[in-house]
């Protein structure tokens, strides 16, 4: 495979609170825990080149880029933090097509933020995740505040392999962890679930129909928990690519997690060593 891991959705510019801007999207996040795991890792989005180029300056040596030209970047402004937080969108870049997806990777994640991505991808890869976090998002056309809807299984590619949501999401996902027929039913057929619920045990799905609740390690204080999630899908993906167990790869994922809420923005996203030694502190 010419690439470790290649993620596919938009990156974001998220307005916080204070007025600031920072880089954001499940894409990039995810991607540069893929990269701090050591992975060969490649962001396939959507927007302004130079925005989104400047915005990702500080990681350039660690990640990637692959840009499909836009009028503008997807911009969130962001309120509120875990499940107080609040999204309203600004400016879409637009859909990704399944064309621009040309890949030979050993992991896909699909990554939406705002309905962007495909429901195929052009090229091969060993190993496909997916987070349908935004593909479970509404808004008023002209943009505005983001509210919950269904998921549309149409949307998801064929072929998965596992998905990552929250609880909060869990209502709008809730197909995929319910029997299904026909078409439906290929799209997930086989694939694990992992359900992520703060600080509370993550529900791991297994292909059989059992779930598992696997524990969480106890952080003294969170800092900042923007892209926690995204962080956990990737350590997850990365783990069960590697061969890990279903079990094993959650402990892990929930670690890398851990270790992302314990300092702020993305440059507290740790290594594998940094993991490595949460997991043995929560042992």
């Amino acid at each position: 495979m010419s690439v470790d891991y290649v993620t596919v959705g938009h990156v974001t510019v998220d307005v916080m609170s204070d007025g600031s801007r920072r880089a954001g999207g499940s894409a990039f996040y995810s991607a540069l825990q893929a990269a701090r795991l050591g992975c060969r890792a490649t962001i396939i989005t959507r927007g302004v080149r130079a925005e989104i180029e400047r915005l990702l300056a500080p990681f350039a040596g660690e990640l990637e880029l692959e840009v499909i030209d836009a009028e503008c970047t997807t911009t969130l402004r962001t309120h509120g933090a875990g499940v107080q937080r609040e999204q309203q969108l600004l400016a879409w870049a637009g859909p990704i097509a399944s064309t621009d997806v040309l890949v030979d990777a050993a992991i896909v994640h699909f990554a939406p933020v705002a309905r962007e991505t495909p429901d195929e991808l052009t090229g091969r890869a060993r190993f496909v995740g997916v987070t349908p976090q935004g593909l479970v998002r509404s808004w008023p056309p002209d943009g505005g505040p983001i509210v919950a809807c269904p998921l549309d299984r149409s949307l998801l590619p064929r072929c998965c392999d596992a998905f990552v949501f929250s609880t909060s999401e869990r209502e709008s996902c809730a197909s995929l962890l319910a029997p299904a027929d026909g078409e439906s039913r290929e799209r997930s057929l086989g694939a694990l679930v992992a359900v992520t619920a703060g600080a509370a045990p993550t529900e791991l799905h297994l292909p059989d129909g059992s779930v598992v609740r696997v524990a969480v390690p106890a952080v003294e204080q969170t800092r900042d928990d923007l892209g926690a999630g995204d962080v956990f899908a990737a350590a997850f993906f990365v783990a069960l690519a590697d061969g890990a167990s279903p079990l094993l790869a959650t402990s892990f994922a929930n670690a890398a997690a851990a270790v992302r809420i314990a300092g702020e923005g993305p440059a507290a996203i740790g290594d594998r060593a940094a993991i490595e030694r949460r997991m043995a502190l929560a042992a």
